[in-house]
């Protein structure tokens, strides 16, 4: 009697533990779509379109950046933990049209599991030519200086992620629509803000010719000491050509500008022998770090548009 009890007694538990497996089994199933959701492994090539990305993947999509915030995208070399990371990752989104000249070694260990996609080139957001330098007559890479670039990155993002993840196209669509407004305003913001500044004032000369789609966009003149960072920078031959064009200009520029990602010297040099003041800093391809005035796209371009204000004369109160 006693061992018929035992063999019930093992029997019922065997009976429950195999009714307890085969219900955590049903629920890894089930869960298993929702994993696959959330497993989606991003990289964006910089800070700008890092920021970009985020606000359209939401939190179900893991992003990541290539080229922190702070240092410069033209003159980065890929390192360790981004060799690791690209292992790891399902989409690289990198701006293109020669930003990352580093780009190339990406692209020899991407495999058929990684999708590279170039945002400026696939971009419906008419292109300018890069003005000065080396790489003049290519087409200049910094759409996303003009907030209505930035919307056709945002549209590029979209789709290409709803590609990936079709069961979250609809979110991914409709964070687009929300950062299509938000940059509208934005752009509406920046034109209030630099209206301020009189039109004999509306040059903009900085060390790299990255400011033609914000000039085309507010009504600038946009100069650059050389083209784009990673051609020899401050070179005699460019320094005196811009030596000469401010000694010709007229009217006179109101300031000189510096960027966050180059050293000042060559601004510096120049606004000493000009005599026409220095200001700065300007965020063109990196936002800033977290304790900065640029940690995103919007604070970037109202940063920029605030310092400009101040150095150009802009005639509205704060």
């Amino acid at each position: 009697m006693f061992d018929g009890f035992l063999y019930s007694l093992e029997r019922g538990m065997y009976k429950r533990f195999t009714w307890l497996s085969t219900l955590l089994f049903v629920a890894l199933l089930s869960a298993a779509p929702a994993y696959a959701t959330t497993s989606l492994r991003v990289l964006a090539s910089f800070s700008v379109l890092e920021d970009l990305v985020k606000r359209v993947a939401g939190d179900n999509v893991n992003v990541k950046v290539i080229v922190p915030a702070g240092e410069d995208v033209h003159r980065w070399e890929l390192t360790p933990p981004n060799v690791l990371a690209l292992e790891e990752t399902n989409i690289v989104f990198y701006n293109g049209f020669g930003l990352e000249p580093w780009i190339h070694h990406v692209q020899a260990m991407a495999d058929d599991q990684l999708t590279l996609v170039e945002v400026a080139k696939k971009a419906d957001f008419t292109p300018l030519a890069i003005s000065t330098g080396l790489y003049e007559g290519e087409p200049d890479p910094h759409m996303w200086m003009d907030p209505r670039g930035a919307m056709a990155y945002i549209d590029v993002i979209a789709d290409t992620l709803a590609e990936h993840l079709p069961e979250q196209a609809d979110a991914f669509y409709a964070r687009a629509e929300e950062a299509h407004k938000a940059l509208t305003d934005l752009n509406q913001v920046l034109k209030e803000r630099l209206d301020g500044i009189p039109h004999t004032n509306r040059t903009l000369i900085t060390s790299e010719a990255g400011f033609g789609y914000f000039a085309r966009a507010y009504a600038f003149e946009a100069q650059g000491v050389w083209g784009v960072n990673h051609e020899t920078q401050g070179s005699a031959q460019a320094m005196a050509k811009m030596s000469e064009y401010l000694g010709e200009k007229r009217p006179r520029p109101s300031a000189l500008f510096y960027e966050s990602t180059t050293a000042n010297i060559h601004m510096d040099a120049l606004s000493r022998e000009t005599g026409i003041a220095l200001a700065g800093p300007l965020y063109v391809d990196s936002l800033s770090r977290s304790d900065g005035p640029a940690v995103n796209y919007p604070a970037m371009m109202r940063h920029n548009a605030d310092v400009m204000h101040a150095a150009l004369g802009g005639a509205r109160a704060e």
